[in-house]
């Protein structure tokens, strides 16, 4: 269950910070109040994930998952530009959180 409930927060976490970008700045009220109801929905499931998934192991896949599935909507419906160095980034982002997770000790 724990693991469920941390893809609940990723998700969550991901469409909060797509809300982010189009409530510029906060002076669209909808997308507004969408990203807070958002992200406290994304850290309640993750307060509830760690009671089961390792706080390392939670907050790594969290973090990495976040970034490359929110890199991904960023070029694709904002256009944002990505380049070698940005990709080589995610890449490492996502090596580390597998090599966290095959750790034996972290589970």
């Amino acid at each position: 269950m724990g693991y469920v409930l941390l893809a609940g927060a990723i998700a969550c976490e991901i469409v909060a910070t797509t809300c982010l970008k189009y409530s510029a700045g906060f002076t669209q009220l909808g997308w507004s109040v969408l990203t807070v109801l958002f992200y406290i929905a994304c850290y309640v499931c993750l307060s509830r994930a760690l009671l089961t998934v390792d706080l390392s192991v939670a907050y790594a896949t969290w973090c990495a998952v976040g970034i490359v599935v929110t890199t991904i909507i960023s070029a694709l419906l904002f256009h944002e530009q990505l380049n070698a160095t940005s990709i080589a980034g995610i890449a490492l982002c996502v090596v580390g959180v597998v090599l966290l997770n095959l750790n034996p000790t972290a589970h």
